[in-house]
């Protein structure tokens, strides 16, 4: 019986000892960056010259796994964690570097498209947030580097082709060739945006050129409009973003002042309450970040009335589903969000020609 005992008992312990070897085997031992992701500048200023040229290489060590198979690395994208409406990785964009490979070089182009696609402001100067992610059984990051990047606006054919009326003024220099405009989407009502700061005169006209050498339109009294070249300006009475409707066959004008909030049972207030958006003078956009629901929907309503508002097309775009200026368009879809959550959204309205909007989840 001793002796049984004895041999149950080898028997334990040499069970205890293979499961504590089959346990060291199996567990994950840690893998890690070796030394540093590194780049050839710490600053890049894109133009259209720099298209073709490389303006920015990285390089990384390799990442040893404990077993011998290929490594895939990707190179991730984002704002700082610093800047509004980023937290860095949450949101990254990804580019697939592939198998073992250990460097990646940009174009000019392509950074260009990277740095506008992760949010850094077009002609401005921003920082990017660079990461190497190498994946085998497990993923390892490197440790970030952040970089300085101008990236420039991509000057895309307008999304519709409509005439066009300039807005020169005060505003501007008095410069018909770089000033904003008004568009005619249907026959004779040319409509858009100015923007006049604070300071200034108030003083514009219309013109059917982007010179002083074809139709200016002046003031010809009570909402007309004169194209007598000596005619006096048209004047707004203030500071503040403003509609403008111009009919050049009946010479009538209007304006409206205006401010724009997101309403619906997808934003914060509901179908009761607007949720307002805030003027950046600088992108020419009007913002807001706001919780939103993606089982409701939503519009843009322009000074907290129904009166001037956006839905959207079947294809997505944007169009007035009201405006005095236009016919009641009721074929229009609401906006909607894809997922629960925290969203930048952007209406921009400053080429009638390409009315458009964003959401970018935060």
């Amino acid at each position: 019986m001793k002796k049984i005992i004895n041999l149950t008992l080898i028997a334990i312990a040499c069970l205890a000892v293979a499961c504590h070897k089959e346990a060291a085997l199996t567990k994950l031992q840690p893998v890690a960056f070796t030394a540093p992701l590194t780049a050839t500048a710490s600053t890049a200023i894109l133009s259209p010259a720099t298209d073709s040229a490389t303006v920015i290489s990285f390089k990384w060590p390799a990442v040893i796994y404990p077993y011998k198979a290929h490594v895939t690395y990707t190179l991730q994208a984002d704002l700082p964690a610093d800047t509004v409406g980023s937290t860095a990785w949450n949101n990254a964009t990804t580019i697939l570097i592939g198998n073992d490979v250990l460097t990646k070089t940009f174009k000019g182009s392509d950074l260009n498209a990277l740095a506008l696609a992760v949010g850094v402001t077009a002609n401005d100067t921003g920082k990017m947030v660079f990461r190497i992610q190498a994946y085998q059984d497990r993923n390892a990051y490197s440790k970030a580097v952040t970089l300085t990047i101008s990236p420039y606006k991509i000057i895309l054919p307008p999304s519709n082709n409509y005439p066009v009326l300039y807005l020169p003024g005060d505003y501007q220099g008095w410069l018909p060739g770089t000033a904003g405009t008004v568009a005619a989407s249907v026959a004779n009502i040319y409509e858009g945006y100015i923007y006049e700061p604070a300071g200034g005169t108030y003083h514009f006209k219309f013109t059917s050129a982007p010179d002083w050498n074809h139709i200016n339109y002046g003031d010809g009294g009570a909402g007309k409009l004169s194209t007598d070249g000596q005619a006096g300006d048209l004047v707004l009475p203030g500071p503040g973003v403003y509609e403008l409707v111009a009919n050049p066959q009946t010479l009538t004008w209007s304006y409206t002042l205006v401010t724009w909030g997101i309403i619906g049972d997808a934003t914060p207030g509901g179908w009761g309450a607007d949720t307002q958006m805030s003027y950046d003078a600088t992108k020419n956009v009007w913002t807001v970040t706001a919780n939103m629901l993606a089982n409701g929907s939503f519009k843009f309503r322009a000074n907290n009335q129904w009166l001037i508002d956006f839905a959207v097309t079947a294809d997505g775009k944007l169009q007035y589903a009201d405006n005095p200026a236009f016919p009641y368009n009721g074929s229009l879809n609401n906006l909607t969000v894809p997922s629960n959550g925290n969203y930048t959204i952007t209406l921009d309205l400053h080429d009638p020609n390409n009315y458009n909007f964003k959401l970018k989840k935060n």
